[in-house]
């Protein structure tokens, strides 16, 4: 009964997922038989799997170790990391990026794991405040950084699509922790890098 669809993702009842798919599709009034639907609630099911599979994941295992010790000092920055979350509020996506910067402690982390950091969190339904503090404090759990800052900047589906379909809106998001909260030289230096 129950489907590993990866290596990556545990064992998840996509035969459940699949018939609830095909119940919410009659409601609205469709015909999962019909050709065009005939495999959707399928596809459906696994893709709501993959989308949620940062709920499955955890931070030790994620990190693999990739914490190498450093001299550096200076402030490091990820820019433009991609994301793709589901608002927990209406199950629509947001899409956007995240930007990380770190004051290294004698440690700096793998560059790959901060993607890997922020999709764990963003496949989870989720709201950006919540996303953003989440990443932070992972990174900061880490690295043991002096000083961790994160934005997140997204465009939300539930905003575009329905409701007051604002189709320009945008929001973001920060977090500071640490020197880049606490120095305003520091976070300065932070957010002009951005740029």
């Amino acid at each position: 009964m129950q489907q590993n669809t990866t290596d990556d993702q545990p064992e998840l009842p996509l035969d459940a997922l699949e018939s609830h798919y095909k119940s919410i599709l009659s409601l609205l009034g469709e015909d999962p038989a019909r050709e065009g639907l005939k495999d959707t609630p399928k596809r459906a099911a696994k893709a709501m799997a993959f989308l949620t599979q940062g709920y499955h994941q955890d931070l030790t295992g994620l990190v693999n170790g990739a914490v190498f010790s450093s001299d550096t000092d200076e402030l490091v920055i990820v820019k433009d990391i991609e994301l793709y979350s589901m608002c927990e509020h209406h199950l629509l996506p947001f899409i956007g990026k995240c930007h990380i910067g770190y004051l290294p402690q004698g440690k700096v982390l793998g560059l790959s794991k901060f993607a890997r950091i922020v999709d764990m969190f963003a496949r989870r339904f989720q709201i950006q405040e919540q996303l953003t503090r989440q990443i932070a404090e992972a990174v900061q759990e880490v690295t043991g950084a002096a000083g961790v800052g994160v934005i997140v900047e997204a465009r939300h589906m539930c905003m575009m699509m329905r409701g007051v379909e604002k189709q320009n809106s945008s929001m973001r998001t920060s977090v500071m922790l640490g020197q880049l909260r606490e120095s305003q030289n520091t976070r300065q230096e932070f957010l002009k890098l951005l740029d």
